[in-house]
């Protein structure tokens, strides 16, 4: 056995520990949110990217699936970097990329925006933080691209800013950026100006920059170039003759619309455009396309079938090898579905993917294959009129091949590989498949593990939620989303632990839970929910008989046996709950500094005074699957952790983690069970495991970006060894498996309460739990966001009461702590069943 020195074990102790876990996708498939770009680059065979508004930046393969590439930037600091308003390639090499970052041009979203490149096709980024915040999910996101690079010269930069912050250009290939003064126009749309948020109130800014790859180059640079801006009153087009020293409004053009998209054929010398008189990305019931002739200055109105329009327009694909050829999308037709429309003689004349045939009828022009991702067609596609999509932004021909095509929608992203059927004068009929293969573009917000029962459930917003029932189907994008009711978004999930297979879901909107027998295959309503109540957490009792409900707009109720929810005046509205999984009438609950808990199945609730120490903020409570009694609480200075119902606590892993957010527990080694949990820890914000009930912590996490930690969701595997789940605010579900080993300890702090008196005799009225020191934290808020591909609001709980007094005592060491040496000032004694053992004068340890 090697011996180590004292400066070796001090340095074991204090470095963050990280175990091998490596992190991939649950497959839900078919994207599931907003994808507003997407870039083709234009030489280069199978080089493209796809932008999303909460999932960051993928990169499409040879096999039409794709990758996630900008992940490692995502951090909890930095998780607006997973909020794209705008990506360029560089037109002579097809290795670098560049991107806009940050989610949210308001408060909602703390940091600057920025600008990253790459020059390996993502694989590693550079960052330029620029003085102003991007909005990669504030309105107007779909127009653009707002970031181009010159095709003359790689080295010139443009970037059109929102907020009013105008134009910005890099001379030096994105390292640094600077305001256009000759440039004055800044788009001043506002959507609502009287928006106390700064969401809706936020002026627009630039949509778009285009540069004519076909004009001389004046020093090195394009000379011509088209910035388009959100301005429907004096002028949205502008024009640069002279390399951007100066700029001016084109003559004649549109000015009732919003431009959204502006291509360049260049063997046309053209530019067409497609308008809507809304900026999207869900609205415009108006709208036009026009062709640009750039050597006579002329603007030409292309719309399709004006006569018939309802709409505005968004997506626009030219096919480069084909010039003249092109097709636009309905930006949003809501019924019965979105439209797309082909020319072959640059606009002169169209055809349409479907028209009508004996109405209500539809001669459709196409066949759908969800085969990538079944649950679209089960319970969105089969269930409306809307087949092919909306909130059409992104369309783009492949410019190295015609058939090739992609087109995105605020649901998933369609494309395939026969487009040039459409030009066929009978018998066309393009196959539109889904292809979104690797996006997982979804905010998950609840996951739960049922031991013995279905592995993983999984609520999610936009798209209500799903089902996997082992582990193997992980892998496979399942066959339906939660349906009968489907609900737009599902805010929570839960088990009962008795009765794995009985699982209660609830809903964003009013009166919406729904329960199943079957593991969460198929659903009933549950008729009690009453229409006053949405949104929020829900408990299920261990024997599936009580529904706890702690909605988000009407406070907390309680339902038995599927009768009407009534409310519980002894919890606060919005606290945090949970349900004991192995003892029927035990619930639990915690809001602000206080831990409640309820004997009674739920009729009421008591404060455990003085349970949580000096925590001011609880974050999250989780019940043991396995062992009655056992529950664990999140809180902003740690964990806390009872075996007997909640009478007394003791704090965890004090002098390792710290500002907690979810924890959950999954099968660990042997009969142990692995503690995850979010927070603050050696390596920093990060997702830290502990096979050893929380003495010490190892950083599972890596070099993967879950985004803002606070509102991610957390599951362990109740059923396979070592696997654990992360729901991300905008990446779907992720999740790993490895081995939670233990590494230098660190100190178990306790505390220690009497208990309410009650009037249950299932719970123990004994602790065993000793009372020693608590330590100190300063009062902390805590904000909760949920962000989806629609305008989110966020939601803020900041609390600020006296922490609870406890009885200080004598500290004792954990597992693995140092215990005595020479010159050491810490504990002596260990917390049982660990001894202090000898090792050398300098050293001993508790083992």
């Amino acid at each position: 056995m090697k011996c180590l020195s004292v400066l070796q074990l001090l340095l074991a102790a204090a470095a963050p520990i990280e175990a091998a876990f490596s992190w991939q996708n649950v497959n839900i498939g078919g994207g599931g949110g907003f994808i507003p770009g997407i870039s083709f680059h234009p030489t280069a065979k199978g080089v493209a990217y796809a932008r999303t508004d909460i999932g960051g930046l993928y990169r499409l393969n040879l096999d039409d699936s794709w990758t996630a590439i900008t992940d490692v930037l995502a951090t909890d600091e930095k998780w607006g970097s997973w909020g794209i308003d705008a990506m360029a390639l560089d037109p002579q090499d097809p290795n670098k990329v560049f991107a806009a970052i940050g989610m949210y041009t308001n408060s909602w979203d703390p940091n600057n925006g920025a600008i990253i490149r790459s020059s390996d096709r993502g694989n590693t980024w550079s960052t330029t933080t620029l003085p102003f915040k991007v909005g990669g999910n504030m309105p107007g996101r779909g127009m653009g691209e707002r970031l181009a690079v010159d095709p003359h010269n790689s080295s010139i930069i443009y970037f059109g800013a929102r907020s009013g912050r105008g134009l910005f250009r890099s001379v030096d290939g994105g390292a640094t950026f600077s305001r256009v003064a000759s440039f004055t126009a800044s788009g001043t749309f506002i959507n609502d100006p009287s928006d106390t948020s700064g969401y809706s109130s936020d002026i627009h800014g630039l949509a778009f920059v285009t540069f004519d790859s076909t004009s001389t180059a004046l020093n090195g640079a394009t000379s011509r170039i088209f910035v388009g801006t959100a301005d429907n009153i004096t002028a949205s087009l502008y024009v640069s003759n002279d390399a951007g020293s100066t700029w001016s409004p084109i003559a004649n053009q549109p000015s009732k619309y919003f431009p959204h998209k502006c291509k360049l054929s260049p063997s046309e010398s053209a530019l067409y455009l497609t308008y809507s008189d809304g900026t999207g990305p869900y609205d415009g019931t108006d709208g036009a396309v026009y062709r640009y002739h750039i050597p006579t200055s002329t603007f030409t109105d292309i719309t399709p079938f004006p006569a018939d329009k309802y709409y505005g327009f968004g997506g626009l694909g030219l096919d480069t090898l084909r010039p003249g050829t092109l097709v636009v999308a309905t930006l949003n037709s809501w019924w019965p579905d979105a439209q797309l429309f082909r020319s072959t003689d640059s606009g002169a004349t169209w055809s349409k993917i479907w028209e009508w045939g004996n109405y209500p009828d539809q001669t459709l022009y196409y066949s759908q294959n969800t085969d990538n991702a079944p649950w679209v067609n089960a319970g969105y596609i089969s269930q409306d009129s809307k087949k092919l999509g909306w909130m059409i932004e992104a369309l783009e021909i492949d410019p190295t091949d015609s058939d090739h095509w992609l087109y995105a929608t605020g649901l998933t992203l369609f494309g395939g590989r026969d487009l040039t059927k459409w030009d066929l004068p009978t018998g066309r009929n393009v196959t539109i498949s889904v292809m979104a293969n690797g996006i997982e573009e979804m905010a998950v917000l609840g996951l739960a593990s049922a031991p013995g029962g279905s592995e993983l459930l999984a609520a999610v917003g936009d798209d209500s939620g799903f089902t996997f029932r082992k582990e193997g189907d992980l892998g496979t994008s399942p066959k339906t989303p939660w349906m009968t009711p489907i609900f737009t978004s599902s805010t929570d999930v839960d088990f009962a632990g008795n009765k794995p297979d009985s699982v209660v879901r609830i809903g964003s909107s009013d009166g919406q839970v729904a329960l199943s027998t079957d593991g969460g295959v198929s659903w009933n309503a549950h008729y009690g929910a009453g229409t006053s109540k949405s949104g929020g957490a829900v408990a299920y009792s261990a024997d599936a008989d009580t529904i706890i409900w702690s909605s988000s707009n009407a406070g907390v109720f309680r339902s038995q046996h599927q009768g009407t929810f009534t409310a519980l005046a002894s919890l606060p509205s919005g606290a945090v709950i949970a349900s004991d999984k192995r003892n029927n009438t035990i619930f639990y609950a915690g809001s602000g500094a206080s831990f409640y808990s309820s004997t009674d199945t739920g009729s009421t609730f008591t404060t455990v005074a003085g349970a949580l120490g000096e925590a001011t903020s609880v974050r999250d409570i989780v019940a043991h699957p396995k062992v009655a009694g056992e529950v664990w609480v999140s809180t902003n200075i740690g964990l806390f952790r009872s075996r007997d119902f909640g009478v007394t606590f003791s704090r965890v892993g004090s002098s390792s983690l710290s500002n907690t957010q979810h924890i959950a527990l999954g099968v660990g080694t042997g009969s142990s069970w692995n503690v995850y949990a979010l927070g603050q820890g050696a390596a920093g914000a990060k997702l830290y495991a502990s096979g050893d009930d929380g003495l010490t912590w190892v950083d599972i996490q890596g070099g993967q970006g879950f985004g803002a930690l606070s509102a991610c969701r957390l599951a362990g595997s109740a059923n396979v060894q070592g696997l654990v789940y992360v729901g991300t605010n905008g990446r779907g579900v992720m999740y790993a498996k490895g081995t939670v080993g233990s590494g230098p300890g660190t100190t178990l702090v306790t505390s220690s309460t009497a208990r309410p008196t009650s009037t249950s005799s299932s719970v123990p009225t004994t602790s065993a739990a000793a009372t020693t020191t608590t330590t100190t934290s300063k009062t902390a808020s805590t904000t909760s966001s949920t962000t989806t591909s629609k305008p989110a609001v966020t939601t803020s709980t900041s609390t600020s009461q006296a922490p609870a007094t406890t009885t200080a005592t004598t500290p004792l060491a954990g597992r693995w702590a140092q215990c005595g040496g020479i010159g050491f000032q810490g504990p002596t004694a260990c917390a049982a069943p660990w001894t202090c053992t000898y090792q050398n004068d300098w050293y001993s340890q508790c083992l």
